[in-house]
């Protein structure tokens, strides 16, 4: 069906001891399948469940490589000198051409820039309102990266267009020297062996690895507020959430501690953070970027990705991070990898489609960023189309119904031993995902391959797909939220309407900052074709040029 339903799940909000209570009925057997059944039915499970669907399951959303790809970019250093000089922005956040202008010039160094991190980590969880950007950041780890990287300086001789250049890390990806505890109290005691692929590549680009840094539990939500490691808040108004579940690596990056950070999105977990936290978030292709090393939550939704205070910087840990690995299957069929024409000044031919129901289904200050930021689209060269996605709210519930069976099934070896130990909210979005028969998971996967299909017939007439990224600004912390949380499914229903469909259908899809309201940022996004992350970026260069940009509240810019 084309028909577009705006309507909202309404599901009651707990915090407290009601959220106590509820946590626990659910979990218990005997006392739960009343309480499950209103849930399911409430979020509209149990009408999706009811609605045939006639196409076979897409368990992965693998796609085709194009005939013709775009040429490959190889020597980003060469790519860099032919930036174009209208994309240099003047602009207030540090930047990894920053770092590495003032390395080349003698006037500061990676060892100085380590230890400026170091301090503004510190300093970011002093006061009543702490950020709570990182869970783990080690300062010897940090200096001895940043002391190999300035003599690489010195020498003439560094790695990359990163070299010496602060990167954060989401705490879903093993990097060495910590563990990975995916935002739990008790995962993440020991070590990682060895990094996660994306950070290897990070690694042997000569970035400096700072630290892991905090998400919502499990990433489970997009909230971003964690009981065990602190809610992590928002850089532009502190008292309200900063998106999830790549909570803290946008924390940081508008922050200004570092200008990139890795996310991991299952399901807008980079987009809606990067968009909360006015900085810009980058979701490629499914199997674009290896998994091997990410903490397995939610297998066949899961992208690891780029978050960054600009497009140049995004671009370039993108490219680096990319590509084939033996590691991950799934990324082993890809065209290479290209920045071909991200510099590109206008958008000429370049067509935008805009499916009017969904793309208006926010709150009027989005609709009208988003929409000034449209024009200003078309001033550029673009030509916007009206398009049809059907089946929008059928596909929110299958996407739920698959990520929570999928982490419900990753979490299964803890759960005797550690239900207790997870947060509220955890434990009942684990119940409910425990809940979900096989035949509801299969049910799911038909249903995500007809999206898919919708969302390719869509991008055969547009280029590109808009969106509000978010449909609001960062909502406020209610003081009853913490230290536990809460349960808000109506609120996170809200804040993912945009941006679940790309999970399911293994599209890339950026967010870029198109204004403010009331001081907290807005983000449009771009939905593309598979593999096309270079048009993504081409769009989001060219609109990044006419957004002016404010720092936040809480602004700690190393570097400067």
């Amino acid at each position: 069906m084309s028909e577009y339903d705006a309507s909202t799940p309404q599901i009651p909000r707990l915090a407290g001891t009601p959220l106590r209570a509820f946590a626990t009925l659910i979990e218990t057997p005997g006392l739960n399948a009343p309480l499950l059944a209103t849930v399911r039915k409430n979020a509209g499970a149990t009408a999706f469940l009811a609605q045939p669907v006639e196409e076979p399951p897409l368990y992965y959303p693998h796609h085709e490589p194009p005939a013709s790809p775009p040429p490959p970019t190889s020597d980003l250093d060469a790519w860099l000198a032919a930036w174009s000089e209208a994309a240099r922005l003047d602009m207030p956040f540090p930047r990894a051409r920053d770092f590495t202008t003032a390395y080349r010039a003698g006037t500061l160094t990676p060892t100085q820039v380590a230890q400026q991190v170091i301090d503004a980590i510190a300093d970011s969880d002093r006061g009543e309102k702490p950020l709570r950007a990182f869970i783990a950041s080690d300062a010897e780890d940090i200096l001895r990266q940043a002391e190999a990287s300035t003599r690489r300086w010195q020498e003439g001789r560094p790695l990359s267009p990163l070299d010496g250049v602060p990167i954060a890390v989401k705490d879903e990806l093993d990097q060495v020297p910590y563990g990975t505890t995916v935002g739990t109290k008790f995962l993440g005691t020991t070590p990682a062996r060895e990094d996660a692929t994306a950070v290897a590549r990070l690694r042997a680009a000569g970035a400096i690895l700072v630290g892991k840094t905090n998400m919502h539990e499990i990433g489970i939500s997009v909230t971003g507020i964690n009981p065990h490691h602190g809610a992590v808040r928002n850089p532009y108004n502190p008292g309200h959430i900063a998106g999830g579940s790549s909570t803290g690596s946008a924390a940081a990056v508008a922050a200004g501690i570092v200008p990139i950070a890795l996310g991991v999105d299952g399901g807008g977990s980079i987009r809606i953070p990067a968009a909360l936290c006015g900085v810009i978030g980058l979701m490629p292709t499914f199997g674009r970027v290896s998994e091997f090393g990410s903490a397995p939550l939610d297998w066949s939704l899961s992208h690891v990705g780029v978050i960054a205070t600009n497009v140049e910087d995004t671009a370039l840990a993108y490219a680096i991070i990319a590509g084939p690995d033996p590691r991950d299957p799934h990324t082993l069929h890809q065209p290479p990898v290209s920045l071909d024409r991200v510099a590109s000044a206008d958008l000429e031919g370049i067509t935008l489609g805009i499916f009017p129901p969904w793309f208006r289904h926010a709150e009027d200050a989005v609709v009208a960023a988003a929409e000034d930021a449209v024009e200003r689209l078309t001033q550029l060269g673009a030509r916007v189309k009206e398009i049809t996605v059907p089946d929008l709210t059928a596909a929110r519930s299958a996407h739920a119904i698959l990520i929570l069976s999928e982490m419900a099934t990753g979490m299964e070896p803890y759960y005797d031993a550690h239900r207790r130990d997870f947060g509220l909210d955890v434990r009942i979005n684990l119940a409910l995902g425990r809940s979900f028969a096989a035949w509801e998971y299969l049910h799911a996967q038909r249903m995500r391959t007809r999206i898919t299909r919708h969302f390719l017939a869509a991008l055969e007439d547009v280029d590109l797909i808009l969106t509000p990224t978010v449909s609001m600004t960062a909502p406020p912390i209610p003081e009853d939220t913490l230290p536990e949380g809460e349960s808000n499914l109506s609120l996170v229903i809200a804040l993912m309407r945009h941006t679940f469909p790309t999970n399911l259908a293994g599209l890339p899809s950026i967010t870029v900052p198109v204004g403010y309201h009331n001081g907290l940022p807005i983000g449009l996004q771009a939905i593309g074709r598979p593999w096309e992350e270079h048009l993504l970026l081409r769009w989001a260069a060219a609109l990044e040029r006419h957004i002016p940009r404010r720092v936040p509240e809480i602004f700690l810019p190393v570097g400067k």
